[in-house]
Order: structure tokens, then C-alpha cells, then sequence
């Protein structure tokens, strides 16, 4: 395989509008994506694009809002930037041809969605907000000559030399066969998407495996906030867990415990649109106290202002009245069965500003980074915003960076106290290989269905001591056995296929050091919640980096 100069790992809307950057900037990039060119948590992206770009918004209203949601981990500069830099970008892709919704006189459409004071929530395909964005950006992307698609590429390793990044070693797909293949590099941008598949009930899609960062946690990068996974609130309780919008309890549905009782106003005075970790907390509480069974989405509210409520439903929320409607369910009439699933990882890959990672050379954007802009809970609709932003900061930063450059990270600060505290990372040992793991075959690797039970019994909504002390012990035995059958060469026929393998590898990886993260912060904070420890504490008002050892 040819050598590179820069290559960009994902083909969400961060890797994308990293690839742009570069190829604006006139230079040449690869684009690496394991499987087709769309295929990303971006493109089954539902609600929209947060931006300040109406009369009656500013930039510093949209930062003061996220800033809230993440519960005093947000980097204050990190948020500036997103919210400035995030209006401008929506702007240039709407004048590039990004078909946001618009109305009669083309002016875009905007939706109020949880803990946002303004109605800045602009949208795409009614409910299809990360579908429209993902298929015409990689359209400007397709249309690029300095843009080189690889496609149907796995991202085995981060190859690393001398302290510096060297390139990426690539598991190439060919039909029912692989090889593997290095790409030399000085730059390698990550923007691999999340890890929703560490959880058997995910809005994400099956790429969803935190390739990229479990590869720079092996190479040796410093990560951040891992304990915080963001579990929507409302994701279908039947079917394949399909995502309910935001957007649709932004209109007016309310949620309802088994006795058609409305619960929320009892907790937060926001009630249905209260920040995403307070609602799901309490949608799995309920959950617990009905012996397992969803609670109810109600949409009828709406109807005050949409008499005809059927056809609003099916303009509005085209995609989810779909869906709803192929599961038997005619939500304009009843209400819907939904239930919290895994759907954002705030932590990830520790980045500065410029999206430069610890390790020279190696960058990183979107849900994979931790640019400090999400802190303990991201502000909905905030996930694609950043992608823009930051994904187009890494690239350019991958072109003007001179070699041998220094991340320069921001302090980490303890917002309850306002003092600069340590940023050193603390040191996490692995468990060592388990070589019993290629004596008697794969069959003794855990499979994925363990791995998300793993996860969700231990390291889920809500956590305690003893569960994650337990999930620690289960993964680092599951993942010692995959770090040995990692040595192994790629099979072209086993069970399961090398990348299946791999994928499994990187969740365990992952899974292993969210656990550690979660055990180690004695408090419930944004998206983090113990049941021990159900208050937040000023002790640990601050961020918390972590390398491999």
C-alpha cells in the first residue's frame, strides 16, 4: 500500500470535514474507513446541528448552555470555540449546498431540544438530520482530487517509531478474505466515531467499536473524562433500539410510567426536557420499579398544536413514524414503548485546541477526542457541531504543524474551586496476554454479547463500587485472552472473522478503562451516576487523564 503524508481514520462528519480541511489547504490526504464511505454514527444522527445563527441567539447564550450540561467539566476556551466557530461552519455548509430544512420563504428551520434556552437546533430530512449532512458532505468529499478514499479498511494499530507517529497498519477487507497492509504517515488524524456496541442497548450503529481509541491507548496516548458515557433517554424499547429524538419531547411528548402517570414534573422543574443524564436516570429507575417494563412516550401534547396530528408527525419526524409505524405502532393514536441506551462517549483521545493528541504526529476529532467541549454530559445536539469544528481545526493543524510539534493542552481546573490542578495522567496497568488464548483456538475469546452484558450489568446507567469491581475483574479477563489472540496472523476463514475479533479487542480495551475511570471517581456527575456515591463532590469537580502503563 502507497505512503501517505496525511491520512484521516473515520468518515463521519469529523473525518470528513478533517478531509477537507487539508485538501483546502492544497495538500493531498488519504481517507481510511472500515467500512462504506457514509457509514458512521454521523450519518444515523437524528435531531440536528446546535448553532447560534438566529436574530435571537448568541454564541455565548449556546456556550453558557453547554457549559451547564457538563456540569463543571467543560474547558471554557474548548466551548468558545465550538459555539463561535460551530455558527460560522453551519453557515458555510448551508451556503455550500447542505440541504437543511427551510421554510416557505428559505429561511432554516430550527427545534428547542433538553437544556437549551433558545430554539437553535437547526434540522435535515425533518428527523434525518445526520443522513442529509453525512451524503452531502461526502459528496464535496467524492469530488475532491486531493482526497484518496480507502474504503472497507480496518484500523488494526497506530505504528508509532521513535515517540512519533510512523503511519497505520490496515486490515484490508477483499470479499471474504484479508490482508494486512501498513501506510506510512507523519500525520494520522482519528476520527473513528464512538463505542456504543460496549452495550447490548445502543443508539449507535455496528461500527460503533472505539477503534481509534483503543488504538491510541495502546500506542500510548493520554485519554480523558472515560467514565462519562451519555445514555439517551428515549431509544425504542422493542425492535433494534432505534433512536427517538431529542427533538420529538422538544415539540411537547411527555413520558409516562406504567399507570399513564407523568413523572418528570416530579424531578426537575425542566421536566421532559431536563438535561439527557437526568431523564435517562430517571427513565431507568422507573424502568426498575415497573420490574423492567419501558416507560411511554406521549405525543398527544402536541396535538394542541397540530390538530392534525398523524400527517405532523409523518412531516416532522418522517424516519421515526416510520420506524414506529413498521413495528405496529401508530404513535399519533398510542403512546410508545422507549428505554435509555448507550448513545455518546464524551471521554476519548486527550486533545489541545488544535486537536493535536500526546503523541507527535497523532490527532484527533469528534466522539473519539476529548476536546474538552462535553465535559461530564454532552448538550444535545452538540455531537455534529463539534465534529465541524474540530474536525476542520485537526486538519488544518495536520498541514501547518512543523515537525516534531508539541501538543499544548489546556490545564485541567476544578471548577468548584477555580484552582489549576495536576493534568498529570494517572497510570493504568493492562492485564498481561493470556497465551491460553492461542493454544486451544478462539473459541475461549469472549464474544460481543458477553462483552455488552458485561458492560451494561456493571458499567451502565447506574453504577456502584462493587459492580464496577466486578466488571473490572470479568474484562480484564476477557481482554488478557484477546490481547494474546491479537498476536495471531488474520485468518482468511475462522469464527468470527479477524475484524469481528479485532472490533471485540478495542470494546473490551475501552470497557477495561472506562471501568477503572468509573471506580475511581467516588461522586455522580453529569452521565456518571453511583448509587454509593450519589452526590457530586468539589474534590472531584476537574478532569481526569489516563495512560497505559
Amino acid at each position: 500500500m502507497s505512503n501517505a503524508e496525511i491520512v484521516v481514520v473515520g468518515a463521519g462528519v469529523a473525518g470528513l470535514s478533517a478531509a477537507l480541511a487539508v485538501a483546502d489547504a492544497s495538500q493531498d490526504v488519504t481517507l481510511v474507513t472500515k467500512a462504506d464511505l457514509v457509514e458512521s454514527n454521523t450519518y444515523h444522527a437524528q435531531g440536528g446541528i446546535a448553532a447560534a445563527v438566529f436574530a435571537d441567539d448568541d454564541p455565548k447564550l449556546h456556550a453558557a448552555d453547554t457549559m451547564a450540561a457538563g456540569h463543571g467539566l467543560c474547558e471554557p476556551r474548548a466551548v468558545e470555540i465550538l459555539t463561535r466557530e460551530g455558527a460560522d461552519r453551519v453557515r458555510q455548509f448551508a451556503a455550500a449546498g447542505v440541504h437543511f430544512d427551510r421554510d416557505a420563504q428559505g429561511h432554516m428551520l430550527r427545534g428547542l431540544e433538553a437544556a437549551h434556552s433558545r430554539a437553535r437546533v437547526v434540522h435535515a430530512g425533518g428527523d434525518a438530520t445526520g443522513k442529509v449532512v453525512e451524503l452531502d458532505v461526502s459528496a464535496m468529499v467524492r469530488a475532491n482530487p486531493l482526497i484518496h478514499i480507502i474504503e472497507h479498511a480496518f484500523l488494526e494499530d497506530l505504528i508509532v517509531r521513535d515517540g512519533a507517529i510512523a503511519g497505520v497498519r490496515l486490515l484490508v477487507r477483499g470479499g471474504e478474505t484479508f490482508r494486512s497492509a501498513d501506510m506510512a504517515a507523519s500525520r494520522v488524524i482519528l476520527a473513528t466515531g464512538g463505542a456504543g456496541r460496549l452495550y447490548p442497548y445502543t443508539t449507535n450503529p455496528a461500527v460503533a467499536t472505539a477503534d481509534g481509541l483503543a488504538a491510541a491507548w495502546r500506542a500510548g496516548a493520554q485519554v480523558a473524562d472515560v467514565e462519562f458515557y451519555q445514555f439517551h433517554p428515549t431509544a425504542m424499547a422493542v425492535g433494534e433500539h432505534f433512536l427517538v429524538s431529542e427533538a420529538v419531547r422538544g415539540e411537547g411528548a411527555v413520558l409516562l410510567d406504567e399507570h399513564g402517570e407523568r413523572y418528570m414534573t416530579r424531578v426537575d422543574e425542566r421536566a421532559e426536557l431536563a438535561p439527557r443524564d437526568v431523564v435517562a436516570r430517571e427513565n431507568f429507575r422507573v424502568m426498575q420499579a415497573q420490574g423492567g417494563k419501558p416507560v411511554m412516550l406521549d405525543v398527544s401534547p402536541m396535538r394542541r398544536e397540530n390538530p392534525d396530528l398523524a400527517e405532523f408527525l409523518r412531516h416532522r419526524f418522517p424516519t421515526i413514524d416510520a420506524y414506529t409505524r413498521s413495528l405496529g405502532f401508530d404513535w399519533s393514536k398510542e403512546p410508545i414503548p422507549v428505554a435509555p441506551a448507550a448513545h455518546y462517549y464524551m471521554g476519548g483521545i486527550r486533545t489541545d485546541l488544535e486537536g493535536r493528541a500526546s503523541i507527535p504526529g497523532l490527532y484527533a476529532a469528534g466522539e473519539c477526542a476529548r476536546t474538552g467541549v462535553m465535559g461530564s454530559n454532552r448538550l444535545a445536539s452538540n455531537s455534529l457541531l463539534e465534529g465541524l469544528v474540530y474536525g476542520r481545526r485537526a486538519g488544518l493543524a495536520a498541514v501547518n504543524d512543523p515537525a516534531g510539534s508539541v501538543w499544548n493542552p489546556v490545564w485541567f481546573s476544578n471548577s468548584a474551586t477555580g484552582r489549576i490542578v495536576s493534568d498529570t495522567p494517572v497510570e493504568l496497568s493492562m492485564p498481561a496476554p493470556d497465551e491460553r488464548a492461542g493454544a486451544n483456538g478462539r473459541p475461549a475469546i469472549w464474544d460481543r454479547t458477553r462483552i455488552q452484558n458485561t458492560m451494561w450489568a456493571g458499567v451502565g446507567v447506574l453504577r456502584d463500587g462493587d459492580g464496577l469491581r466486578q466488571a473490572i475483574d470479568q474484562l480484564g479477563t476477557g481482554l488478557a485472552l484477546a490481547d494474546a489472540d491479537a498476536t495471531e496472523p488474520a485468518a482468511t476463514a475462522c469464527e468470527p472473522d479477524p475484524i469481528t475479533r479485532l472490533e471485540n479487542r478495542n470494546l473490551l480495551t475501552v470497557g477495561y478503562v472506562e471501568a477503572n475511570a468509573a471506580l475511581r471517581r467516588t461522586e455522580s456527575r453529569g452521565a456518571h451516576a453511583r448509587t454509593d456515591y450519589p452526590e457530586s463532590c468539589d474534590e472531584w469537580a476537574q478532569s481526569i487523564a489516563y495512560i497505559n502503563a
